[in-house]
C-alpha cells in the first residue's frame, strides 16, 4: 500500500477507531501512552505502527518485541489478516490489555504472552520470519533480542527516530556477530510531520547460542 492509503487506513478504520475510544478509556486507569490526542493517536501509533507493513512477506509468522500498548502489532494484524503477530512484552497489564483489545475488536491473528525478550528466545529460537520492534532500544540491544527468534533469511523490522543512521553504525559489529546484514534505512514522514526510519536487517547466518545474554547484558553493556 502506498502512503496515501496507509493513510486513510490508519484514520478511517472502524476497527482502528473502536481501538482508539478503548486505548483512552483503559489509559486513564492504567497509564498505558503518553499519547492521547485523536490526531497523535493516528499519526504517531497508527500510521507509525503500519509503516513497516509492506516488509511482512505474505503469510508471515511475526514477532513483536515490546508490544506496550499494542504497537506496532495490533494496526498490522487489522491490516495484515494474512500474518501471524505475537506481541511480547514484560509489564503484565499491557499484555492484557493487548488481549482485551484483540478480543473485543474480534482481532484473531494477533495475541500477546507476559514474557521477557530473552525468556522467548529460549523458547521460540529461530521460529519466526518477521521480528519487529518499536522504541524499545538501541541498534545493537534491540538486535540482540531480535536476531536468536529470526529463522535463515528472515527480516528484523526496526522502527527508528531521526538517529537511525548512526545508531546503524554503532551496531555494525553486533550485527556480524549475531548474524544480521542491514538491507537498508526507510524514511517515512508521519502526518503530523516528524521523520522516522524503518532499519531493515536479513538474518543471513545462525546466532550463536550464548546471545542473548542474561541479566540484562543486552542494555547494560551492548555488543560493541
Amino acid at each position: 500500500m502506498d502512503r496515501l492509503q496507509l493513510i486513510k487506513f490508519a484514520s478511517e478504520n472502524e476497527k482502528l477507531q473502536q481501538f482508539a475510544r478503548f486505548l483512552k478509556r483503559e489509559n486513564l486507569k492504567y497509564n498505558l501512552t503518553a499519547i492521547t490526542g485523536e490526531e497523535e493517536i493516528v499519526s504517531k501509533h497508527f500510521y507509525d505502527s503500519l509503516a513497516g507493513a509492506n516488509f511482512l512477506p505474505q503469510g508471515a509468522n511475526v514477532c513483536d518485541i515490546g508490544s506496550g500498548a499494542g504497537f506496532p502489532v495490533i494496526p498490522l494484524a487489522l491490516l495484515r489478516e494474512d500474518c501471524s503477530f505475537t506481541g511480547v512484552d514484560s509489564t503484565e497489564k499491557k499484555v492484557n490489555f493487548i488481549n482485551a483489545a484483540c478480543a473485543m475488536l474480534g482481532i484473531s491473528n494477533c495475541y500477546a504472552v507476559h514474557a521477557r525478550a530473552e525468556d522467548v528466545c529460549r523458547s521460540g529460537r529461530e521460529s519466526f520470519d518477521v521480528v519487529t520492534s518499536r522504541a524499545v532500544a538501541g541498534l545493537s540491544t534491540l538486535a540482540e533480542y531480535c536476531l536468536p527468534l529470526l529463522k535463515a533469511g528472515g527480516v528484523m523490522i526496526a522502527y527508528k527516530g531521526s538517529q537511525a543512521e548512526e545508531e546503524l553504525e554503532e551496531a555494525h559489529t553486533a550485527l556480524q556477530v549475531l548474524g544480521g546484514v542491514s538491507t537498508g534505512i526507510y524514511p517515512y514522514t508521519l502526518p503530523t510531520g516528524e521523520m522516522r526510519n524503518l532499519v531493515i536487517v536479513e538474518k543471513r547466518a545462525s546466532t550463536p547460542e550464548k546471545y542473548p545474554r542474561g541479566g540484562n547484558k543486552p542494555r547494560l553493556k551492548p555488543i560493541k
